[in-house]
Order: structure tokens, then C-alpha cells, then sequence
């Protein structure tokens, strides 16, 4: 599979190109801002768009969604927890002192537990609130982009509204610590990862 992370906009999200070699379709994960950037990355892999994701719904992890849909036409997809917050994108932006547009509502809400397909790939949806009501990673063999959920060596933050610290670890220990170890982390932020580095040093699930 085709794997492209890079960080956008000022908070430096890790937008997530996904794509398939045989068809040359995509998804795009968490397009925050830069749609430039986005666009470059897809020209030059000859990717076609099929689903725009996100993991929540956070200024900085969706501020690029209405530049996209308008560049590709591809649906967008978020879990139904989050769906509020789409539109307060700008709103939240500014309390940074940065701007972010407004997203389009989704053309299909995700519940977590729905298998994506792109071509010959496809991505577990798997719910994890605790960032936000609606976080969610997606999983295929090998590789999982957990968005604000899991970082290397931390985990998301739970005091912005909506946030649940207990939720938070219970949902990486349901969901993604029986994860096969050498599974590659794709988080939200900072530099990539695998669970069995986190289990062991993460001081949030360590011991």
C-alpha cells in the first residue's frame, strides 16, 4: 500500500494519504490545512481520491475538508459523535489565533465497526473516544493511523470539551493494545511509532 504522512497547517497534523497501487484510488486522513500540499502529494503518486476521513473533529484535523471535497468531489466521512463540531471549525481556530474553515457535513457518519474499501485495500473503523466523543483510528493489518488518540510516548489530551481521560485509556486498551505488536502507529502528531513500542514506554500504558 501506498503510504504518505505529513504535517499540515500550524499545529502540524499529520495528514495520511493511503493508496492503492493496482487502482491508484485514496483515501485522505485528517486533511487539516494545506490543501497545496495535499494536491502536490496525490499529483504525484497519481492517486485518485475515494474517501476523505477524519479522525475527529478538530479545527487542525479538518480544516482542509472543504478544499478538498470541492478539489476531488470524494465523500467525506467522520464518526456521528463528532459531526457537531464540523462547523465550528473557524470558531475554534481563532481561540489559537490561527484560521481554519468550516467543514462540509459528512456524507456518511461513521459508528465504528465499518469496514472502508479503496481499490484492493480497505481500513477498519474502530471507535475510541476519549479525545473527543467521536475519535476514531483506522486499522488494517500491519498499520493504524490513531489520530489524537495515541502518540509516541503520550496520548491525546482530554480537558477540551467532550474529553474523558478514563475513556480515553480504556478505549486504547480495548481497541488497540491487542493490536499485533509490530503494528506501525500513525498518530495525529509527532513522529510515528508501533504498539509494541508504546506498551512498553508510553508511561500512559507501561506496566
Amino acid at each position: 500500500m501506498i503510504v504518505e504522512v505529513f504535517p499540515v497547517g500550524a499545529l502540524q497534523v499529520n495528514c495520511v494519504v493511503l493508496g492503492c497501487p493496482t487502482s491508484r484510488k485514496a483515501v485522505v486522513i485528517d486533511p487539516g490545512a494545506d490543501i497545496q500540499k495535499i494536491e502536490a502529494v496525490l499529483s504525484k503518486q497519481n492517486l485518485t481520491v475515494e474517501l476523505i476521513l477524519n479522525t475527529h473533529g478538530h479545527f487542525d484535523h479538518i480544516g482542509a475538508n472543504a478544499a478538498l471535497k470541492k478539489l476531488t468531489a470524494a465523500p467525506l466521512l467522520i464518526h456521528r459523535d463528532d459531526v457537531n463540531l464540523l462547523q465550528l471549525a473557524s470558531a475554534q481556530a481563532s481561540a489559537y489565533g490561527v484560521s481554519a474553515e468550516d467543514s462540509p457535513l459528512p456524507d456518511t457518519e461513521l459508528s465504528g465497526g465499518e469496514t472502508l474499501e479503496f481499490g484492493e485495500q480497505s481500513l477498519d473503523v474502530l471507535h475510541t473516544p476519549g479525545h473527543s466523543p467521536g475519535c476514531v483510528c483506522f486499522y488494517r493489518e500491519g498499520l493504524l493511523v490513531s489520530g489524537d488518540t495515541l502518540f509516541a510516548g503520550s496520548v491525546g489530551r482530554t480537558d477540551l470539551p467532550g474529553g474523558n481521560h478514563q475513556q480515553l485509556l480504556q478505549s486504547i486498551q480495548q481497541q488497540l493494545a491487542g493490536l499485533p505488536p509490530q503494528t506501525r502507529v500513525l498518530p495525529g502528531h509527532g513522529p510515528l511509532s508501533t504498539i509494541e513500542q508504546e506498551l512498553k514506554y508510553n508511561p500512559f500504558l507501561a506496566g
